[in-house]
């Protein structure tokens, strides 16, 4: 099995037509993904890759049945891409887009929550799930299928530790990249939640960072909710107090949202932190026996 997204998710892209839409579009197509339809407004009737594209979403999912979105709309426009796909019906958007104000992203938060959907970024890489659909901009050649749950804040530190998962010959089930902003619509403890139901994920790697509470969250979370062993590394040990550091929500401030504090909580609710990325494949063997 695997979360959120398989072989059956049916994939419109908005934003298609744009350089990084056609370009992804080609690359999640090749990775065998179900990409049934894309948008563009006032281009509706052409073709990307072979993809049917549409003016609207509400008319890609009437035609195609499509249940999954994923946002290369360009930041001022993104916000209002989203709610387009959820006033459409689709019941997963991804927002691969950057830089969306955080009021925007508020709207859109509150928006799906009374709706009942889910989105899962900004700012995010995607989601793979090996062997079955990438929806994203993840790299797909160093995925393998496997066992091993992935959910992490950063996008390039995903692709570090998957890369020493696999060389360590432990697939993934399902990668997930939340996001690093501020708000984000997917959380490590809604994926935790996910990855404990799911029977095929054996273990999970979860990537925080500095800023925020909710790594401290999560092992709360981990430590009442979970039987699934759980490794993890936090990124920015040494990042200085009240810097903005890489992404929007990485930043310290009122003496939360410490690595130190993230690493003690962690450890308290029984996972392992480790202090480089590629300890955490011998760290996620010992905690699997």
């Amino acid at each position: 099995m695997s979360i959120f997204v398989d072989e059956n998710t049916r994939l419109v892209v908005q934003g298609v037509t744009g350089r990084d839409g056609s370009f992804h579009t080609e690359q999640m197509l090749e990775y065998g993904t179900r990409v049934v339809a894309g948008v563009t407004p006032g281009k509706g009737g052409q073709k990307v890759h072979g993809v049917p594209v549409f003016d609207s979403v509400a008319e890609a999912v009437e035609v195609t049945g499509a249940d999954t979105s994923v946002i290369y709309v360009p930041a001022r426009f993104a916000a209002e891409a989203m709610l387009e796909a959820a006033d459409a019906g689709i019941g997963l958007c991804i927002a691969i887009s950057e830089g969306l104000p955080t009021l925007d992203v508020m709207r859109v938060y509150h928006y799906y929550k009374a709706k009942g959907l889910r989105f899962s970024g900004p700012n995010s890489p995607g989601i793979i799930s090996p062997g079955k659909a990438k929806v994203g901009i993840m790299p797909a050649h160093i995925h393998k299928p496997g066992h091993i749950g992935v959910v992490s804040r950063s996008g390039t530190l995903t692709y570090e530790v998957v890369w020493s998962l696999t060389n360590a010959g432990m697939g993934q089930s399902t990668c997930i990249g939340i996001g690093g902003d501020p708000i984000i619509g997917t959380s490590f403890i809604d994926c935790l939640a996910a990855f404990e139901a799911d029977p095929d994920t054996h273990g999970v790697v979860m990537i925080g960072e500095i800023g925020g509470t909710d790594e401290e969250a999560a092992a709360e979370f981990i430590a009442a909710e979970m039987k699934t062993p759980v490794v993890s590394f936090i990124a920015g040990r040494t990042a200085p107090k009240g810097k903005r550091m890489g992404h929007a929500g990485a930043i310290i401030a009122g003496g939360k949202g410490t690595a130190e504090s993230k690493r003690e909580a962690l450890e308290a609710a029984g996972v392992p932190v480790a202090d480089l990325p590629s300890q955490l494949p011998g760290l996620l063997k010992a905690k699997l026996g």
